[in-house]
């Protein structure tokens, strides 16, 4: 598959899309509240191992609940949700919640260290979850390597395989890496990339 041609060939159906969400994602970082944040760091904390759709449902039913739930409230409102680790993902909320206060802070960091503060952290966090929320605050030069976007590369021939284990640093790097020239034959900046290809596996612009 030549993965720029059919980047090109979805564009014009899903630019409005792509540009609408980015644009939120932009909104969110310059304006988002501290509550804001944190709750979109505990939405990328659900996502892991579950759905992008199940954790816009989550974080629109729980709201502030992220910020202000019993643990033990908050692993029902997750069961009721549907959640598949509701005990392990409240777990790793509350016990997040210190982050609070200093997320506009980080946000404007060099994002590649910021990302790296984030995995060594925060709960629940790995490489991918963490280039998820940075690029949902408007951060366009990180890769989100989620499985979906995998499969493409392996279709492309940018990848033998899914990873088989978890994520290292150099891994995730050498993986992201693959994905840049692409980035650059398509002339949109690799955070945006990853909606089109979102697009291209899903036929939706998820955040």
């Amino acid at each position: 598959m030549d993965l720029v041609k059919e980047l090109f060939n979805i564009k014009p159906e899903c630019n409005t899309l792509v540009e609408n969400r980015f644009k939120e994602f932009e909104n969110l970082g310059k304006n988002g509240s501290e509550e804001d944040l944190f709750s979109e760091l505990s939405f990328c904390v659900l996502t892991a191992n579950w759905s992008a759709k199940g954790g816009i449902r989550a974080q629109k039913e729980i709201g502030n609940g992220f910020i202000n739930l019993s643990e033990e409230k908050l692993i029902e409102a997750l069961k009721s949700v549907g959640h598949r680790f509701p005990k392990a993902r409240a777990k790793y909320i509350v016990s997040n919640r210190w982050i609070i206060g200093n997320l506009k802070a980080l946000i404007k960091k060099d994002p590649f260290e910021a990302r790296e503060y984030i995995v060594k952290n925060i709960k629940g966090i790995s490489w991918k979850e963490s280039s998820h929320f940075l690029r949902n605050c408007g951060i366009s030069n990180l890769a989100i390597l989620d499985k979906h976007i995998m499969r493409l590369m392996i279709k492309a021939g940018l990848l033998n395989e899914l990873p088989k284990s978890g994520w290292s640093k150099k891994k995730y790097i050498e993986i992201e890496e693959k994905l840049r020239p692409i980035s650059k034959k398509f002339e949109e900046p690799i955070g945006k990339l990853d909606l089109y290809m979102w697009f291209m596996a899903k036929k939706s612009v998820d955040k």
